[in-house]
């Protein structure tokens, strides 16, 4: 079985500000593109038989300059849905409730469209991506890459690891990065995390 590469899109405004980006379709930053377009070796020196991308267009344009144009879209890679917390920063939040944290607590309710998940929902569909993950690997001797976002990648990370979707905590995830799960006797493992290009 292949590698699983996992993609953080590349540096944006709110990304910088650390406001909770979900279903904002924020662009990425100059400095982002350029994270995006040095990823390209670090990807390329795996044969990738799959690739798969976010609808939003920081993941996209992250993919494109990355040299995955044709990644297929598929929405289950969207970020966190933050509900009632979209835009806003943890500082902000812990004006209102102290201790607050996103893995433990999930997050306030907001509008019909973006009612916010709890992170037993991310989970769950964490685990459906899983399993297209595993179907297109099942295909090819080659590796899958998905073009996504921190905290859903983190989450997509502590499954595949069987751990608690909560525990996605665990694995900080910066901005412009390559992070590779693999097989280890059978057994699913981290065999890198936070990787950028060499300046």
């Amino acid at each position: 079985m292949g590698d699983l590469l996992l993609v953080r899109h590349g540096e944006t405004e709110w990304s910088m500000s650390g406001r909770h980006t979900g279903s904002t379709d924020v662009p990425l930053t100059d400095n982002g593109r350029e994270q995006a377009r040095r990823l390209a070796p670090l990807i390329s020196s795996h044969h990738i038989a799959a690739a798969f991308v976010s609808p939003m267009q920081r993941a996209r344009e992250t993919a494109r300059l990355a040299g995955f144009d044709r990644a297929r879209v598929d929405a289950d890679l969207c970020e966190w849905d933050y509900g009632g917390y979209e835009g806003v920063t943890t500082v902000e939040i812990h004006r209102t409730r102290p201790g607050w944290f996103l893995f433990d607590d999930g997050v306030a309710p907001g509008p019909p469209e973006h009612p916010g998940e709890s992170p037993a929902e991310v989970g769950q569909r964490a685990e459906r991506m899983l399993s297209k993950i595993d179907a297109a690997l099942g295909e090819s001797e080659g590796s899958v890459v998905v073009f996504s976002h921190g905290h859903f990648l983190r989450v997509l990370t502590a499954r595949r690891l069987g751990l608690r979707a909560a525990d996605g905590a665990l694995f900080q995830l910066g901005t412009g990065t390559v992070s590779r799960l693999s097989t280890e006797h059978r057994r699913h493992v981290v065999a890198g995390w936070n990787v950028r290009p060499p300046s």
